[in-house]
């Protein structure tokens, strides 16, 4: 074999152990994870000596296992989403090929048993080829797939066994491995030595089946030796492949994820499994599990640390699971490869629904018209069966896997026919799913990706566009719906959720989907001088990359939830508490298999943003699907603005959070009451000097901008139309607003003063404000005026003039105050940042943050913090004392330490500076976000016309 043919072999690792289920024994185990010794090259061709027993690799490098080798100092990590960073003649791979070369030393235990032993590598990217004591194990591909190789011959019962690893960053692998993801090699998943004794077991098979009529099970386990199967709760002792049919038991579902403790054994092993009893079936073209309509409530999960790439632990893994299930998430597709196995087993014991997904994509060979694309190439057809091959044996034991993915954006082909063959034969109870072929002329369920709205409600009814062949068209008519990626999580965003979800809940055969997707990808990285930040594509100085694109998650690197994430908990809610209409409320349980037993209901009652009084509501269990009246508490009366808050709180602590947290709230307003009239001027307009004193206001006569406010020196107000472009507008995958925006000049606007006017009782500033080689732009009028309460008044008239076409980014005015002033209190929709589209979980009332902790943190610097439906504000700091802003209607509100140009200039946080500065923007009206950087852009509703606007506001002193 040279050293070249074997990473560039389509066949699949011809020397490994059959694939089989990955199962907890209590054979010995040796965990061989640590620090190996380690040495980098930049090509793959470097001498074998390394590979024996006595090489001296004294001066070589420790490197963990598992790791990535691009963070430890080694190459660079590089990312691209479609294209491939090497030219396309599959199986040949570029000359130029990071190698890594791994060994490490390790002795048996005491106790450890002859016979036979076998090598496992849970992931290694992209090839790796294997030795132990000098003896040639094999090689291995499929990066997040597992391998085991026979160790039995070349295993040294006494002294020092040497295992040493060449791992390739290109392979013939890699062609099918394009997963719009970092590219991160080396031994990324843990190295196992097992014990396979005598008599041992060696795969085990579980089909336990329910049947929600008569509420029995079905268990049959198989194993590939006489072994016998007990389930003690059961009282099942029987032997394995017996089928044993049982009355009565309690089926596992995402809501209740209920297992059964069993044991698999022989006279020489035995085998711990957990056992859930579920049916998955597809029953007049609606998905069932256990006989009842599943609603997919799911994200896309890419493997991901900061620090750690795809090598993550089972810390990371629990974290996950433990979010995922605080926001009301069910379901999760694993994005594009099966998972590390752990979190198979922590999604069966804390209940989300699983889509599996192959280890597949060839995504990059859409930029050549799919030209030998793997998918329906020949010589591909053995390695990519093989691939599902090792999905399916290594997870077929999970309850929570209800579907088989083929993969991911591959095209379609005689290979994917191929795999669905293997998959449907070897496992008829999971239905098959695959998006790329739009025919679904192999799978059982039709999926597509960042439909519109408009499409989704389409093929809800039924009226879809028809295929060309009729009986496919009549076959994909026939299957249920799943929308396998939607909502694109990038930046700011994503608006549209509330409008997907209701499409969901009408229409049968729409079965949900799962939002794009779950964490951004940021590599942790530092400035020169020491201020850290997550570094995206182009950091690292890749010649071809795709930028922030690797951004798009509904948690930022660190796993600090985005505000995104916070609306899609809100859409996802099990439960809806909507008034009902006669005065009281309507609690509606949207569970499928699950009661209300385990939720309290609770009130809270603010009157202008202050609590009066709370209590708890009594409501009755509600069956799955079914809702029941409740009777409003007994209220004290209000003198303001009222709201009513409900609340469903676990009522005892879950494994996956404590007593008390909230799964779903509505607000309710109370007698609203519409503010008074401002009381007229109190004194005269002075002039001074070229200053005008209106109220606590002083104006320049000539700017007619405010420049004194009390004791504050303040700078405005100007036009704002321009916004720091968020992901969504730039939309690389959509339809993208900001070049309209660029093209119109809304981000080089002039502005020009007409006139300033100053009467007896105000001052009137006409203004207009437009692009260089443009007729078309904005006129804006200020009208400010004294209040009787030492206030000042300013009336803003913004009205189009010429052509200026629609949306526009926003329209407001902002401020300039000085930088001490930097703490914000409001009354209105908060804590988080709302736009027209989003800030679907926040609530009104009253909230206080800094000027700092109002910046959503962003990879990209985009767009953020706006609070929304904003009555009042006041911005204080320094030695006390500060501003407060009234609206006669509500306003939107954000407050930053540097400009909205300086937002858009940014290119990461780091490159932000507080110039001294809070910048105050009050608007009347904001664009809405969008899913456009991979999809939809925004509703109709949500556009910002160019058409006029008021904002009527009061200043005061504080």
């Amino acid at each position: 074999m040279s050293e070249r043919s074997w990473y560039e072999s389509f066949a699949p690792p011809p020397t490994a152990q059959p694939a089989r289920a990955w199962l907890d024994s209590d054979a010995p185990r040796l965990s061989l994870d640590g620090l190996w010794r380690f040495r980098y090259a930049e090509r793959a061709d470097g001498p074998l000596d390394f590979t024996g027993p006595a090489f001296d690799d004294a001066g070589w490098d420790r490197l963990p296992v598992p790791s990535h080798w691009q963070l430890h100092g080694y190459g660079a990590p590089a990312y691209t989403n479609i294209a491939y960073p090497f030219p396309l003649d599959p199986p040949r791979v570029p000359n130029e090929n990071p190698t890594g070369d791994y060994r490490h030393a390790f002795r048996l235990p005491d106790g450890w048993p002859g016979g036979r032993a076998v090598l496992r590598f849970a992931g290694a990217d992209s090839a790796a080829r294997v030795w132990l004591n000098g003896v040639e194990l094999g090689w291995t591909t499929g990066s997040r797939l597992t391998t085991e190789f026979d160790v039995t011959e070349a295993l040294r019962a006494d002294g020092d066994n040497v295992l040493a690893v060449r791992v390739v960053q290109w392979s013939a692998g890699s062609y099918v491995e394009d997963q719009d993801m970092w590219w991160l090699s080396g031994i990324f998943r843990g190295v196992d030595l097992i014990a396979r004794p005598d008599g041992g077991i060696g795969d085990v098979e579980v089909r336990a089946d329910y049947d929600h009529v008569t509420g029995g099970g079905t268990l049959t386990v198989a194993a590939d030796v006489p072994a016998r199967v007990r389930v003690p709760e059961l009282g099942v002792d029987a032997e394995c492949g017996e089928t044993v049919r049982l009355p009565r038991v309690e089926p596992w579902s995402a809501e209740r994820p209920r297992l059964y403790d069993a044991t698999v054994s022989t006279g020489a092993e035995t085998v711990t499994l957990r056992i859930g009893f579920r049916s998955v079936r597809i029953d007049g073209g609606v998905l069932t599990v256990n006989g009842r309509r599943v609603l997919f409530r799911g994200v896309n999960r890419h493997e991901f640390h900061p620090d750690r790439g795809r090598a993550v632990t089972e810390e990371d893994m629990l974290e996950d699971v433990r979010l995922m299930k605080q926001h009301n998430i069910n379901s999760v597709r694993t994005s594009h490869y099966p998972p590390h196995p752990r979190f198979l087993e922590l999604c069966d014991e804390y209940g989300l629904y699983v889509v599996d997904e192959c280890d597949l994509e060839t995504h990059g060979f859409d930029l050549v018209e799919r030209r030998d694309n793997p998918a329906d190439d020949p010589r591909w057809t053995d390695a990519l069966v093989d691939r599902m091959r090792r999905t399916v044996e290594r997870d077929k034991n999970h309850p929570s896997v209800v579907l088989w993915s083929l993969g991911n954006e591959s095209g379609s082909g005689r290979n994917l026919a191929a795999m669905a063959r293997w998959a449907r034969h070897r496992d008829p109870s999971r239905p098959l799913l695959y998006e790329r072929d739009w025919t679904c002329r192999d799978v059982d369920v039709y999926s597509r990706m960042y439909l519109t709205h408009a499409e989704i409600e389409a093929i809800g009814r039924g009226e879809e566009a028809p295929l060309d062949d009729p009986a496919l068209d009549a076959r994909r008519r026939a299957m249920p719906f799943v929308h396998v990626e939607y909502a694109h999580a990038m930046g700011n965003g994503p608006g549209g959720l509330a409008e997907y979800q209701r499409l969901y809940e009408t229409y049968p055969r729409l079965q949900g989907g799962f939002v794009w997707e779950w964490i951004d990808h940021g590599l942790r990285a530092r400035t020169a001088d020491g201020r850290e930040y997550f570094a995206y594509g182009g950091d690292f100085g890749e010649v071809l990359h795709d930028g922030n694109f690797v951004a798009d998650g509904l948690l930022f690197p660190d796993r600090t939830p985005s505000p995104g994430l916070l609306d899609l908990k809100k859409v996802f809610e099990p439960v809806r508490i909507t008034p009902s209409g006669d005065g009281g409320l309507t609690i509606r349980n949207g569970h499928v298999d699950s009661g209300l037993s385990h939720l309290d209901f609770r009130w809270i009652l603010e009157d202008g943003g202050e609590v009066v009084a709370r209590g708890a509501l009594e409501v009755t269990d509600v069956p799955p699907g079914e809702s029941v009246r409740v009777d409003l508490p007994v209220l004290p009366a209000t003198g303001a603005e009222a709201y009513l808050t409900v609340q469903a709180v676990l009522a005892a602590d879950e494994p996956w959070a404590k007593a008390g947290h909230e799964v779903a709230a509505t607000q309710l307003p109370l007698g609203a009451r519409r503010p008074p009239e401002p009381p007229p001027a109190r004194m005269a307009i002075r002039r001074d000097g070229g200053r005008v004193h209106v109220g606590p206001g002083l104006l320049d006569e000539r700017t007619g901008r405010l420049v004194r406010l009390g004791g504050w020196e303040v700078d405005g107000p100007r036009l704002q139309v321009w916004r720091a472009p968020t992901d969504n507008d730039r939309a690389p995958h959509g339809e993208a607003l900001e070049p309209r925006w660029r093209a119109a000049g809304l981000d080089r606007l002039t502005h020009r003063v007409d006139e300033v006017t100053v009467t007896g009782d105000g001052v009137v500033v006409r203004t207009r404000v437009a692009p260089a080689a443009s007729d078309g732009g904005l006129l804006a009028t200020y009208t400010w005026s004294a209040l009787a309460d030492d206030g000042l008044r300013l009336v803003v008239d913004i009205d189009v003039a010429g052509h200026l076409p629609g949306p526009l980014p926003m329209l407001g005015v902002v401020f300039a105050l000085p930088g001490e002033l930097d703490k914000v209190e409001w009354f209105g929709r908060g804590p988080g940042e709302a736009y027209p589209d989003t800030g679907l979980a926040t609530r009104t009332g009253r909230w206080f943050r800094t000027v700092a902790e109002m910046q959503t943190p962003y990879l990209f610097p985009q767009e953020n913090g706006r609070r929304a439906d904003v009555r009042w504000a006041t911005v204080t700091g320094g030695q006390g004392g500060g501003v407060r802003v009234d609206g006669r209607t509500p306003f939107g509100l954000t407050a930053r330490p540097w400009t909205a140009e300086a937002l858009d200039k940014a290119a990461h946080p780091t490159d932000l500076t507080a110039d001294g500065h809070t910048w105050l923007t009050l608007d009347a009206g904001h664009n809405g976000i969008g899913s456009a950087s991979c999809g939809p852009g925004v509703l109709p509703p949500y556009l910002l016309p160019a058409a006029p606007v008021r904002l009527d506001l009061a200043f005061r002193l504080v």
